[in-house]
């Protein structure tokens, strides 16, 4: 067993247990960079780690009743082939090193995308907060929200989706979720979260059974995997009630970028630059935006009745 294979994963479990994202998008990247996994075994064993961990949190959504299971049934019949049919597109690149090159580019991107969407996240969040003049969030409405399905689109959402995830492990919660927000706005934040959740389970599963299949998987990496994030996951999902989530998923899409930038093979020297250019000039772009929306550049200015985990 490797011990510190299994704390790395116990910390990023940790991530997903407080920002319910991030998972392959942290996890595959410190797989590669840290622990020297070739990029097509960690792809594998974080598929079928995550393939083990996802069905908790799916029954504990269904059992609250926050999961709409028309829409798990739209994504799934586009996402479970996809994902399958992403493994054979990775299997029929070519050698081992090429696959594993192909993968790793292809890994940088789905991160690219999964940190421009919790930026869009965000922003999204900071829009509807602005709809209401004191700045507080709209209480959640009585009984589900009238949603008119859209089949063909939500089913184009997880057929890419699958396709990303069974490439690059990527993109099961931090991808398919922004996409749900965006045709379906009026959903609860709780909603979309579980039916995010549930509709991962077939699609991990999917992807995981094609990795194992074609002799993908390496068992001690996806031992250290469960040994660690299981019990992360599990702390984390305690503490996001106690802490700022806003927080955590900037700091969250800051590793992801980086990860990515690492993927591409960029030198050392133009990642520093990239990263300290969007330290120095995130702030005040995010302020800006605030300002234009009415609220105070700074959320500890805010009403003190916005909570800060409410604050974005």
């Amino acid at each position: 067993m490797d011990w510190g294979l299994a704390a790395a994963a116990f910390g990023i479990g940790v991530v997903v247990g407080l920002t319910g994202m991030g998972g392959g998008a942290l996890m595959t990247p410190v797989l590669v960079l840290f622990f020297h996994v070739p990029p097509l075994a960690a792809v594998s064993s974080d598929l079928v780690a995550s393939a083990v961990m996802k069905p908790v949190g799916s029954v504990v959504h269904l059992r609250n009743g926050t999961v709409r299971l028309d829409l798990v049934r739209w994504l799934c019949l586009g996402s479970v082939p996809a994902a399958f049919g992403g493994v054979l597109i990775v299997r029929g690149l070519g050698d081992s090193d090429s696959v594993n090159d192909v993968i790793q580019k292809a890994l940088g991107v789905a991160l690219v995308i999964a940190a421009a969407g919790l930026f869009v996240r965000a922003y999204l969040r900071l829009a509807e907060r602005a709809r209401d003049r004191s700045g507080h969030r709209a209480a959640d409405p009585q009984g589900p929200p009238s949603v008119s399905v859209r089949p063909w689109p939500t089913v184009a959402v997880g057929l890419v989706g699958g396709l990303v995830v069974g490439m690059t492990s990527v993109g099961s919660g931090s991808l398919i979720i922004i996409a749900l927000m965006l045709l379906y706005p009026t959903l609860r934040a709780s909603e979309l979260v579980g039916t995010d959740l549930v509709q991962a389970v077939p699609l991990v599963a999917s992807a995981a059974v094609g990795h194992v299949l074609f002799g993908d998987l390496t068992l001690s990496v996806t031992a250290a995997l469960l040994v660690g994030s299981i019990p992360g996951a599990f702390l984390g999902a305690q503490l996001s009630s106690r802490l700022p989530g806003a927080l955590i998923r900037r700091a969250l899409a800051f590793v992801l970028l980086a990860s990515a930038l690492k993927m591409f093979d960029m030198p050392n020297g133009w990642t520093a630059t990239v990263l300290g250019l969007l330290i120095v000039l995130a702030g005040p772009v995010w302020m800006a935006l605030r300002r234009a929306h009415g609220f105070p550049a700074l959320p500890s200015r805010e009403p003190d009745a916005v909570g800060e985990s409410g604050r974005v």
